[in-house]
């Protein structure tokens, strides 16, 4: 099993995640942040540092976020590896819990 990254992490993107995890498997685009399916070892670690609720384990992924998990598995091999916290966007808070942001994706 992986955990996957959803929706809300777009225009959030938190970095707080990628600092705790043992094998950095987090990728970065523009607006988002992804887990590399192939590399997450389920080792739980990410989900609880998520500042907005966005990471689940695979099993768990909300109703109608079910697409996630093979969006992370595309964007990982696209984006390059992150592994150190940077400052989250300015506007951060003001996109989290907003509904329906995958409109926003930038790829």
């Amino acid at each position: 099993m992986t955990y996957v990254v959803t929706d809300n992490c777009i225009r959030c993107k938190y970095t707080d995640c990628v600092e705790v995890c043992p094998v950095d498997c987090f990728h970065e685009g523009p607006n988002f942040l992804v887990i590399d399916p192939d590399e997450c070892i389920d080792c739980t670690l990410c989900e609880p540092e998520c500042p907005a609720g966005a990471i689940f384990a695979e099993d768990d992924v909300p109703d109608g976020m079910e697409h996630f998990t093979a969006l992370n598995a595309e964007l990982a091999n696209k984006w390059p590896v992150i592994t150190e916290m940077k400052p989250a966007p300015d506007d951060a808070k003001e996109w989290d819990g907003k509904p329906d942001k995958l409109k926003y994706l930038e790829r």
